[in-house]
């Protein structure tokens, strides 16, 4: 089962979901603006990526600067800013047990099958 971290709004989420869907992937689906994450839901989908928490953050998102965060801000500034403006978190994000993958490009999310 992969949890799937979507905004249908999102061209590459909706790309993600679609070829997941086309393999055959049994998906429940987040629509983590609306069902916002906690922070240790962020933590174990940080941990599970295996990746620095600021690779899971949208740098280019207007609201990252409005909130004057830098790539230099600490994993628990960065882990609250996700938590409370759920628009910074990297998408499609998929999590698969103890894996993740940040779908960027969509193909990423075939490591989890």
């Amino acid at each position: 089962m992969i949890e799937y971290w979507h905004n249908p709004r999102c061209s590459k989420s909706r790309a993600g979901l679609a070829l997941l869907e086309e393999k055959g992937a049994q998906i429940t689906l987040r629509k983590y603006l609306e069902d916002v994450p906690s922070a240790d839901a962020l933590r174990a989908a940080q941990k599970a990526l295996g990746l620095p928490v600021i690779d899971m953050v949208r740098t280019g998102e207007k609201r990252f600067k409005e909130l004057g965060l830098t790539k230099t801000a600490s994993d628990d500034e960065l882990i609250r800013a996700m938590g409370e403006n759920p628009i910074l978190i990297e998408r499609p994000l998929a999590i698969a047990g103890d894996k993740a993958a940040v779908g960027r490009p969509p193909e990423n999310l075939l490591a989890l099958l």
